[in-house]
């Protein structure tokens, strides 16, 4: 990263009246207008979400000036990987973190689920971390609840846009699966985690 961020989980804010006054100012600022439902999940959904434990938000800030950069969005969700679609080494990975089914042909585990990622546009915040940056904040959180709770895959679900795609790609995630949503149809993509 370009310079250093830090991300805070929202549960440190459930503590206190004064904290949720925090959180709900900070979820106020937020603006994500290339992308309303990246915008509707954080002021709608993210704090009920954590709270019966669907997903943990957490938000991202740049180290000096607090300023809210953005946030990402993690969960634990079962995964179904057709065998052909992954290589050896991630094959392996999720063969130990789940089963593989022969008959099927296909991996079956509980990964790691980026289920949001977004950056604030507001104040121009968004020129100020990158998507990279964005998915590195996610990814080294990753790398840390997988210390404290073991796992190794992590995935994706991306709108089929080519740039989001190649974003995803070039950040070494690989295309393994499609799914119908309400939304559309959402590329799956899955990334080995490694210490």
């Amino acid at each position: 990263m370009p310079y250093n961020v830090h991300s805070i989980n929202i549960r440190r804010y459930f503590g206190s009246a004064e904290g949720m006054e925090v959180l709900q100012r900070h979820i106020a600022d937020f603006s994500c207008p290339r992308n309303p439902n990246i915008e509707h999940f954080l002021k709608n959904s993210a704090i009920n979400f954590t709270k019966q434990d669907n997903s943990v938000t957490y938000l991202v800030f740049s180290e000096d000036a607090l300023e809210l950069l953005g946030y990402f969005s993690v969960a634990v969700r079962p995964l179904e990987v057709p065998a052909d679609k992954v290589s050896k080494t991630i094959g392996r990975r999720l063969e130990r973190a789940g089963r593989f089914d022969r008959d099927a042909n296909v991996y079956n585990a509980a990964a790691y689920l980026i289920a949001q990622l977004g950056k604030n546009y507001t104040n121009g915040a968004n020129e100020r971390i990158s998507g990279e940056d964005l998915l590195g904040a996610a990814w080294n959180k990753l790398r840390e609840i997988q210390y404290h709770a073991a796992g190794s895959i992590a995935f994706v679900e991306a709108e089929d846009v080519p740039a989001l795609l190649d974003f995803y790609t070039r950040n070494s995630f690989r295309v393994f699966g499609e799914r119908e949503s309400d939304e559309g149809r959402l590329i799956q993509l899955v990334r080995a985690i490694k210490q």
